[in-house]
């Protein structure tokens, strides 16, 4: 998987993956030998694999680094687990070959001056990766042509591959990897593999690779490269990679005849070019829970890599998601709430490494360790449990690096904003087997609400260990202090609707000043650990435990009277919080049955939580005058408390199989059954209250891929959400479900720079709780919503240096079926219409290399505030702008929001909370990386 590092635009050029696509069996391949052969313009860097096995690679740069990271492949080499060479050749550094983790490799080199070109083939010797240091520009791959060499004497042998062998006794013969093999007779030759091989009579010699080949006089032997070959006794005919070779005569040294590199029977797609590592990410693991390519997945999966968080400077999860069709926020920017609806359900499903965790919604998600965010649209209960029918948004955090890296940074900006953040990471060790990485931020900022402020103290260590060749264990840690406003919006009217005093201040805060805040702790502890039993079978176990807890001074609307300005408030003091632990344990499998292959996941997850209130009191106290406000009331009477806590246990079990069917086919086949059991506590009424029930999740999903850019896909899938409580005769509440289905292509466009998705779907929830006709005071699960929908993302490089993520989405979500509500109004705070792009534009050469430009403009169409549909929160487009320099290791930039300076209003949670959009922002970034 692609590393991606904080500031990692100080000199990162862009992304590009090469796909060496193998046309059947996704097994993992073992990279045996690395190899460097010089050219005239650099060198070339030879990975070969065991039987050709195909690679996949998606590589970039950084800085004077260029690196490849070649997944599904596990370094094999005799001399040990990695492969280094300082100063290979003029203009670069270094190479290194080394593990990334269990089953991904990474190679990289680093240039002296500059980053070297590259060109990434397949051959029939390995995965190449050409290096230019000549020029700019990439060289042209050549094919090996015959020539001369200089007759060896027998004294010299050399192997088969050109490389000087050490002549032994035939009492002691030895391979060309110098690894002992045991001595034949003539008549059963083996390879150094230990393998039989055939012998051949003189008359008809053939290659290491088992083609016929010519014979040649002694005057002028060649090998396939045209090097000299060695003179090889008859007694001993082996080949470097066990398979069948000629018994050759030593007074007629033989050749194979040379030809160009013969292609394998694998593809070369070109995914994008080599500046483009920032926004178009090729895989992603929220759609399957493995890392898989986009184009495989059946299903709507969108990423905002975190060259986008960075070019956006972006600090929250809510504004990281404005680039996604879909998805829109459902509270305020300065609260400590997130939460979103995706294709019109609200969701507060936001995982951390694919592994749920409630809290992720109560406290504001750090982007200083992200990496990416995945955001799957639909149900996902198949692979993550219970959730909303809408998707669900997994954040991806930062990994060690195998290499020293230092980078910092500090921001400045309007409303006294001010945030510093490091990311450092490296080696524990010299054999680098042990690798660690450490973010942390600090915030401090005031807000455009009068009286509330903002404060953040954030870090994340995480160290991993290889603990053998097939084990690795990686350990982290998330650490979060925050103070927020626990802000409750305005009124509609004075805001989205008339009033007759005026306009309500967006800056007006109905809460007392310094007497609102919600004070949050949360500690994360976890670790993740990969076991590889051989090439196609793993074992990975990850664990998570959270402690959440806050206090809290609040203040909210009770309601407006009918002056329309006197607002009167209520108060609530306490504190609360939250435990949960998690546990998921994968298998995962590679194998074939025919011609049809299979990657099958078989997986158990086990969670449990405890959300407890501690003694929180609820009061009223004096009205406010929202056009002319006098501060200072103190808290009346406590009018009701609530002491309570709820219990949740569950345990999932999933299959997933990934069948690939000549190529063109991919069908999913996934489910899940999920038991969980629920148990509310009240302490103060001294009542308890259990229920449990469990629960089926199917997916099936196919991928037609007539071309290899592009990919035609349809899914059927289902989810489910728990709902508490019983009704009029006792009975327990059934889960909610959602239902979806959804067709869809996916494109790679521009020789693959860009990639977009174009989906259309219907996703239907059910089991909604509404008014009971027998009891108003029940509720009976009769409701229905259903949103029907067209979604387009599109990412990547358009041109050299001009990077877009853009979005569009018509989202029509309404009411089916409901006792109280009128059948087809519309969904709270979805809009029709949406849209989102920014685009950057870096200039590529001369003086001002470096410099660059962004714009972005995003528009969310008119929208209910309530499910009554009694008002509605108007349109907006809004533009936001950035300017910066990147060169070298250095950076500073300077990002606008609202740069019109708007007025709009982000979302509304009913006709006494709506939360207005923040003014024209500033903030300008210096950014070093050592």
């Amino acid at each position: 998987m692609k590393q991606l590092q904080f500031l990692n635009a100080l000199g990162f050029a862009g992304a590009v993956s090469v796909l060496v696509a193998a046309p059947a069996k996704a097994q993992i391949a073992q990279v045996t030998a690395v190899k460097l052969n010089p050219t005239p313009n650099g060198i070339e860097v030879i990975l070969e694999t065991i039987d050709g096995k195909p690679l996949q690679a998606f590589t970039g740069k950084y800085g004077e680094t260029f690196f490849a990271d070649i997944i599904t492949a596990q370094l094999r080499l005799p001399e040990g687990d990695s492969f280094r060479q300082d100063n290979p050749a003029p203009g670069i550094r270094s190479i290194e070959v080394t593990r990334l983790d269990i089953n991904s490799i990474r190679v990289k080199v680093i240039g002296a001056a500059d980053v070297p070109t590259a060109q990434v083939t397949s051959q029939n010797r390995g995965l190449v990766v050409s290096l230019n240091t000549a020029s700019g520009t990439a060289t042209q791959p050549t094919s090996p042509t015959r020539e001369p060499v200089t007759q060896v004497q027998p004294t010299q042998p050399t192997s088969p591959t050109g490389e000087p062998v050490t002549q032994v006794q035939p009492t002691q013969p030895t391979s060309p990897t110098r690894e002992s093999v045991t001595q034949v007779q003539p008549t059963q030759p083996t390879s150094p593999t230990r393998e039989p091989v055939t012998q051949v009579q003189p008359t008809q010699p053939t290659s290491p690779t088992g083609e016929s080949v010519t014979q040649v006089q002694p005057t002028q032997p060649t090998s396939p490269t045209g090097e000299p070959v060695t003179q090889v006794q008859p007694t001993q005919p082996t080949s470097p990679t066990g398979e069948p070779v000629t018994q050759v005569q030593p007074t007629q040294p033989t050749s194979p005849r040379v030809q160009p590199p013969r292609e394998r029977s694998v593809e070369l797609i070109v995914i994008a070019e080599a500046d483009e590592t920032g926004y178009r990410a090729p895989s992603a693991t929220a759609g399957t829970r493995t890392d898989t390519p986009l184009r495989d997945v059946p299903q709507a999966v969108q990423v905002v890599p975190q060259q986008v968080l960075e070019d956006r400077q972006v600090t929250r999860v809510e504004e990281a998601v404005r680039s996604t069709s879909g998805v829109n926020p459902t509270s305020s920017s300065i609260s400590t709430f997130e939460t979103f609806n995706i294709r019109g359900f609200e969701s507060t499903n936001i995982l951390r490494n694919g592994l749920r965790d409630s809290t992720n919604t109560q406290i504001p998600s750090e982007t200083a360790n992200l990496e990416r965010l995945e955001v799957l649209k639909g149900p996902a209960s198949v692979l993550f449990g219970q959730g909303s029918p809408g998707g669900v948004i997994n954040l991806v955090t930062k990994r060690p690096l195998p290499d020293p890296f230092y980078a910092a940074e500090f921001s400045i900006g309007n409303f006294s904003f001010y945030r510093g953040a490091i990311d450092l990471s490296g080696p524990l060790n010299r054999s680098r087997n042990s690798l660690y990485r450490f973010n942390a931020s600090y915030e401090n900022s005031n807000t455009f609400v009068d009286f509330t402020q903002i404060e953040r103290l954030f870090f994340a260590p995480v160290v991993s260990w290889d603990i053998t060749e097939d084990t690795k264990l990686t350990l982290e840690g998330e650490f979060i202090r925050s103070s927020f406003p626990n802000y409750r919006g305005l009124p509609a009217v004075g805001t989205v609707l008339p009033n007759p005093n005026g306009k309500i201040p967006i800056e007006r805060n109905i809460a007392e000043p310094n007497r609102d805040f919600i004070d949050n702790n949360a500690n994360r502890l976890g670790y993740n650990l990969e076991h590889r039993f051989s090439e196609n079978w793993s074992l990975r176990n990850s664990f998570r435990v959270t402690l959440f807890s806050y206090e809290q001074d609040s203040f909210f609307p009770n309601s407006l009277e009918p002056d329309n300005r006197t607002l009167t408030r209520g108060y609530s003091t306490g504190s609360s919080g939250t435990d949960n632990e998690i546990m998921a344990t994968d298998l995962i499998g590679n194998f074939s049955t025919g011609p049809i292959d299979h990657k099958l996941l078989v997986g158990v997850e086990l969670f449990r939580e405890n959300n407890y209130k501690n003694k929180f009191d609820f009061g009223d106290i004096a009205p406010l005058d929202l056009f002319n406000p006098v501060y200072g009331s103190p808290n009346g009477e406590i009018t009701f408390s609530l002491d309570n806590a709820t219990l949740t246990r569950s345990a999932g079990f999933y299959v997933q199989d990934r069948i690939s069917i000549f190529d063109k086919f991919k069908l999913i086949l996934g489910g899940r059954f999920d038991f969980y059991e629920q148990q509310l506590t009240d302490k103060l009424a001294n009542t308890e209250t259990k229920q449990s029930e469990e629960s089926f999740s199917p997916r099936v999903g196919i991928v037609y891929q007539p071309i290899e850019p592009i990919s035609l896909y349809a899914s059927f899938s289902r989810s489910f959400n728990p709902v508490i409580g019983t009704g009029f005769n006792n009975e327990l509440f059934k889960p909610e479900t959602g239902t979806q289905y959804e067709v869809g292509v996916k494109a790679d466009l521009l020789d693959g720079r860009l990639s977009s998705t174009f989906a259309i779907y219907q996703l239907t929830r059910q089991n909604v709780l509404t008014p009971d006709p027998r009891d108003a005071n029940f509720s009976i699960q009769t409701g229905e919503q259903r949103s029907r929908g067209v979604e387009l993302d599109v990412t990547g490089e358009i041109l050299p240096g001009l990077k877009v993520i853009a979005s569009y989405a018509y989202t029509d979500a309404t009411i089916t079926e409901d006792n109280a509500l009128p059948v087809g109004n519309r969904l709270d705070n979805v809009p029709k219409h949406s849209a989102g792009l920014f685009a950057t534009y870096e200039l590529q050469r001369g003086n001002l290399r470096g410099l660059g430009f962004g714009l972005g403009f995003f528009y969310v169409g008119e929208r209910p505030g309530d499910l009554d549909n009694s008002f509605y929160l108007p349109d907006y487009f809004r533009t936001d702008a950035a300017l910066y320099y990147r060169r070298d290791n250095f950076k500073v930039g300077l990002n606008v929001k609202n740069l019109f300076d708007i007025r709009y209003y982000e979302a509304s949670n009913g006709p006494l909370r709506v939360f207005p959009g923040a003014p024209l922002t500033v903030q300008a970034t210096i950014g070093l990386e050592f």
